[in-house]
């Protein structure tokens, strides 16, 4: 049984920083593209990033370019969202997803290219 479990969030002024992890089991790691997706109240479910299997691509939505970076450890299971600059509209759920790719740099912005999700954690930025 695949599992997704997201952690690391929590309440942060503006300006600073967290760090959120996936831990995934049930599934080989390397061979899923991977992506951080967010959802604030009352709006819909949006992409953040994604890293493809073995980390040599990497996408990200336009609102976080340069404020985050997304990595993997294929070996220990991983996959990591580093959040800095941190703003009160980066406010909202933020979930872990994995999508079963055969190519190696693929990334997809798509929620329905994901069959699989995390249960959530909650980021909140104070202004």
């Amino acid at each position: 049984q695949v599992q997704l479990g997201e952690s690391g969030g929590g309440l942060v002024q503006a300006g600073g920083s967290l760090r959120l992890s996936c831990a995934a089991s049930g599934l080989t790691l390397s061979s899923y593209t991977m992506g951080w997706f967010r959802q604030a109240p009352g709006k819909e479910r949006e992409f953040v990033a994604a890293i493809s299997r073995f980390g040599g691509s990497t996408a990200y939505a336009d609102s976080v370019k340069g404020r985050c970076t997304i990595s993997r450890d294929n070996a220990k299971n991983m996959v990591y969202l580093q959040m800095n600059s941190l703003k009160p509209e980066d406010t909202g759920v933020y979930y872990c997803a994995a999508d079963y790719r055969l190519t190696y740099h693929y990334t997809s912005r798509t929620l329905g290219d994901y069959e699989y999700w995390g249960q959530g954690t909650q980021v909140t930025v104070s202004s």
